[in-house]
Formats: C-alpha cells, sequence, structure tokens
C-alpha cells in the first residue's frame, strides 16, 4: 500500500471529510526520516534482522523498542523499531504469512517498513527514505 492510498480516506462529501492522521504521519516520518534510516541500517548490520520494522503509533504499545517518543519530540506519532522475527514471535504475523510478507518487503535501503497502528486497524505502509 503506497501513502498516498492511506491519506485519501475516500470520502467524497466534504462535510464529512476531515483531515487523517495519516498526514500527520507522513510530516512525522519527513522529520524522522534519517533517524529511523540509521536504525534500519543498525538493525541490519548487526545482524539483528534483514526485515526491520518501525511502528507507528499515538497510543502505548508492547511492541518493539521505542526510538522517538511523540512526547519528547512534541510530534503527532510515536515510533518504535523492531523485527520481521518479533513480529512473527508475537503472532502479528502469522507463520505460514512469514514468506508471502518477505516476498512483498522492499528494500530496507530505499524504503522504511512502517506498521501503522490507528484506532481502525493497522497496516503495513512502505515510506521512501
Amino acid at each position: 500500500m503506497e501513502p498516498e492510498e492511506l491519506l485519501n480516506d475516500g470520502l467524497n462529501n466534504q462535510e464529512n471529510k476531515k483531515e487523517s492522521p495519516l498526514v500527520s504521519l507522513e510530516a512525522d516520518l519527513k522529520l524522522f526520516n534519517e533517524s529511523i534510516r540509521e536504525v534500519a541500517i543498525e538493525i541490519m548490520v548487526e545482524g539483528l534482522s534483514r526485515y526491520p520494522i518501525f511502528i507507528a503509533h499515538q497510543h502505548e504499545l508492547a511492541l518493539g523498542e521505542l526510538i522517538l517518543d511523540r512526547h519528547d519530540l512534541h510530534t503527532e506519532w510515536s515510533i518504535h523499531a523492531s523485527t520481521l522475527e518479533e513480529f512473527v514471535e508475537k503472532g502479528v504475523i502469522k507463520e505460514v504469512l512469514k514468506e508471502r510478507f518477505i516476498s512483498s518487503y522492499k528494500n530496507p535501503n530505499d524504503f522504511m517498513c512502517v506498521f501503522v497502528v490507528v484506532p481502525e486497524g493497522a497496516n503495513f505502509v512502505y515510506y521512501p527514505y
């Protein structure tokens, strides 16, 4: 899924249209870009995983390790760093779907893999560095 797809909430009625929280996520990802890239490289170089995953959320989350706290940085989103292995271990990605995830995983040198958690649910997004 591309960022533009998430930013378009599909509402055509201007009265009901409100700004998606994902607009603020895009702004924060632009701000955090280099920091996230450095963590991704570190995860891969240290051999922790070939598949770094970053979790963007606006509430408390018990997955991954907090790397960018929205309260400390005065931003809208917090970012946790994780890996495919942790997602499988915790059951977020089922073992039977692991290979499908790997086959769709984009080059981590060019894209950050972001698991976006919002009240309506969660989804993976690949955002360019």
